[in-house]
């Protein structure tokens, strides 16, 4: 199934693309003002992608229908995972990276972004997308399906650059389990830009900065 897009360009012909997936329950619209944020004219222009999560019964919510990237079926999030679900939408990410090469911006000139289960699918699909990518940027989230990264990370992204974020107070995804996708994705030789802010679960100033700053460095024109 091919996923609504809201799109935004910087300018006409665009030499980078950012694609960036909405959390649970939100939808594309949801970022749209982070992005206005970000000062990024070095690079050159900017394709801005922001595509909706098809509509689920979510488990937590009492089988409440959603945009969901997957299922939730617990609060812990990863004792028991959608592993169905995350894969489903693995390969709908992976339609919208190949839709930017087609269109002519090299997938060592996109990232792949998120926030919250949004974040989840960056790992979860970006780790394993078999053309480079520029970058990987997850904020309040966590790595899906971590016990197979090991073994399904495509070799052309195995150092590709990760930045991560998130907040001390988190009560959706707690803090610590940031923490442990950084140090599970460090452990793979990952090189991971971690950085943690005293808010909720939730975007700050400072992180929309730390972000922009990282953005600049992996779309850095060669």
């Amino acid at each position: 199934m091919t996923l609504e897009c809201i799109e935004q360009q910087t300018g006409a012909t665009p030499a980078a693309a950012i694609i960036v997936l909405h959390g649970l329950g939100a939808d594309g619209n949801d970022f749209v003002p982070f992005a206005r944020q970000l000062a990024l004219s070095p690079v050159g222009p900017v394709r801005f992608v922001f595509p909706h999560a098809p509509v689920r019964p979510v488990t937590i919510n009492g089988g409440y229908r959603m945009r969901a990237w997957y299922d939730v079926l617990a609060p812990d999030l990863v004792r028991r995972e959608d592993e169905a679900g995350l894969r489903a939408a693995c390969g709908q990410v992976q339609q919208l990276l190949d839709r930017e090469a087609s269109r002519g911006i090299a997938p060592e000139r996109t990232v792949l972004m998120g926030f919250s289960q949004g974040c989840a699918m960056t790992l979860m699909a970006g780790l394993r997308a078999p053309r480079r990518l520029a970058g990987l940027a997850g904020l309040s989230g966590y790595l899906p399906l971590a016990p197979t990264t090991a073994a399904e990370r495509s070799a052309a992204n195995r150092d590709v650059p990760i930045f991560l974020a998130h907040g001390t107070a988190d009560p959706v995804v707690a803090f610590e389990r940031g923490t442990a996708s950084r140090d599970a994705l460090a452990a793979l030789g990952y090189p991971v830009e971690w950085h943690q802010y005293p808010m909720q679960h939730s975007v700050c100033p400072d992180e929309v900065a730390d972000l922009n700053r990282w953005l600049l460095k992996v779309l850095a024109p060669a």
